[in-house]
């Protein structure tokens, strides 16, 4: 149902590096293939001045959509650590009084991996009441804090937000939204329209994803709700004025492969 009490959000979520962190920890820090919730409510929080122990309970009930305008490619990161002080790192061990003892024999660098999603571009958009979703838009374009797509050192390319839009079900903010990939993506384009992937946030979805934080306090940890979500597929147009398929291929031979091995 849609009401004039409500809105939506639209963000554009680029960046040369992304890192939307699932349930991995310690040594090997993986990334999803598309913005989290969780990821994404962090920003608003950041972009808000919201404490670390600040309730989230607001920004939970807000509804997500997410467009794959750009999907990226696989970073992974070698990434070592050592204690600045120069002391051995701790190990898994612990003593008597339930502390952690230092590595036997010394040990002062460790390896990590981390994984990022590079030259990706995301839209997301999210739904929810329109009071909370314009204080949402004012602080995306004036963030207390600074933003970041995931980890803090992955800050976003140009604007974040991208404007308030009349309530509407998520499925017609995403196909609303002009295509947002990169100039050298658009380019490469062939037709008048692209199809790209989409998630929507839908109690009635057929899928589960585990990405709803409860809080960010650092001291207690995050545990994670779940979401039902659906895929889909939304159709864009590309900018282009007509299909490039036809034009530039009328009146050229037909390429056969074959031919260059005599067959």
């Amino acid at each position: 149902m849609t009401g004039t009490d409500h809105a939506v959000l639209v963000l554009r979520l680029a960046a040369p590096l992304q890192s939307w962190g699932g349930p991995s920890q310690y040594n090997r820090r993986e990334t999803r293939p598309r913005p989290t919730k969780s990821g994404i409510l962090g920003l608003l929080a950041a972009a808000e001045g919201r404490s670390r122990e600040a309730s989230l309970t607001d920004l939970v009930d807000l509804r997500l959509g997410i467009r794959v305008d750009q999907p990226g490619t696989l970073l992974r990161d070698y990434h070592t650590y050592s204690d600045y002080r120069g002391l051995p790192l701790l190990s898994a061990k612990t003593n008597t009084k339930g502390q952690q003892t230092r590595t036997t024999p010394a040990k002062h660098t460790g390896v990590t991996q981390r994984f990022y999603l590079q030259d990706a571009v995301f839209v997301a958009a999210l739904r929810g009441p329109k009071a909370l979703v314009q204080s949402l838009d004012e602080a995306v374009r004036n963030p207390h804090y600074p933003l970041s797509l995931g980890r803090r050192s992955c800050p976003p390319t140009g604007p974040v937000g991208l404007g308030l839009h009349a309530d509407a079900p998520l499925e017609k903010a995403l196909t609303d939204v002009p295509w947002q990939a990169g100039a050298h993506r658009r380019r490469q384009a062939r037709t008048t329209t692209v199809a790209l992937e989409a998630t929507i946030e839908d109690p009635a979805g057929d899928q589960l994803t585990i990405d709803v934080p409860d809080t960010y306090d650092l001291r207690t940890g995050t545990r994670f709700g779940r979401r039902a979500v659906r895929h889909l597929w939304v159709t864009v147009p590309t900018g282009r004025a007509s299909d490039a398929t036809d034009t530039e291929t009328a009146g050229q031979p037909d390429h056969d492969p074959f031919a260059l091995l005599g067959w």
